[in-house]
């Protein structure tokens, strides 16, 4: 809808900023799953570590790797967490890689792997 200001002879536009606001949510919602997206990237990164470092450590003592694995980090990641375990002279090797979340259906991130070394106890 628009009329003639009397005042000023031009034109206005009634509603023109709203629309305009209507056309760049769609970029304000997309830039918002990004930054959330990008942060759980991160998140599942460091979990990752520490479930390296929880495996390790479990394994050094003779426990199992993957229940330290799985029991060290959030309980949504640790369904899709599996850790590898390899023995050396006198240290164990662990590696966590645990999957990457999606926020959007269909999208897959891979996985995040990491690795952490501790010596055996005798």
């Amino acid at each position: 809808m628009s009329y003639d200001d009397e005042r000023t002879g031009k034109r206005r536009d009634l509603g023109q900023v709203a629309i305009e606001y209507l056309g760049f949510i769609p970029v304000l919602i997309l830039v918002a799953l990004a930054g959330v997206q990008i942060g759980l990237i991160a998140y599942t990164a460091q979990q990752a570590g520490t479930a390296a470092r929880a495996g390790a450590r479990a394994a050094s003592l003779q426990e199992s790797a993957q229940t330290g694995c799985q029991n060290a980090i959030s309980g949504f990641l640790a369904d899709g967490t599996n850790c590898g375990e390899a023995y050396g002279d006198d240290a164990v090797t662990v590696t966590a890689t645990v999957d990457i979340p999606s926020i959007v259906p269909g999208w897959d991130f891979g996985t995040a792997q990491k690795t952490a070394t501790m010596p055996l106890d005798h």
